[in-house]
């Protein structure tokens, strides 16, 4: 890329994450109360989207070959003892990541 074409990107990049930033302050001001239906996306996105996101990782393992899924299994078991153990969510993804990994490099 040139450096023209290379401070078109930064700048394209800089405008995208300000714009993200600030339009929901502009849409949804301080004074006026926010709409139900955006409350209520509040409430059920956050769920979905790790219910996705355990669905899009475990897509790929197959119980008839390789390991047979049991890393993933111990990983996901220690997500949720560290979960209803500690009550936070980046420990508990943490934690399970570190298993995960330490599992498949040193274990299986």
């Amino acid at each position: 890329m040139t450096i023209t074409q290379q401070m078109i990107t930064v700048g394209m990049v800089v405008l995208g994450t300000a714009l993200t930033r600030f339009l929901p302050f502009l849409i949804f001001p301080a004074g006026k109360p926010t709409p139900k239906y955006i409350q209520y996306l509040g409430k059920v996105l956050p769920s979905a989207v790790f219910g996705m996101l355990v669905i899009y990782c475990l897509k790929g393992v197959s119980i008839f070959s390789g390991t047979r899924g049991i890393p993933e299994l111990i990983a996901i078991l220690i997500v949720i003892a560290l979960h209803i153990w500690k009550r936070q969510m980046l420990l508990s993804i943490a934690g399970g990541t570190i298993c995960y990994m330490l599992l498949v490099q040193m274990v299986f």
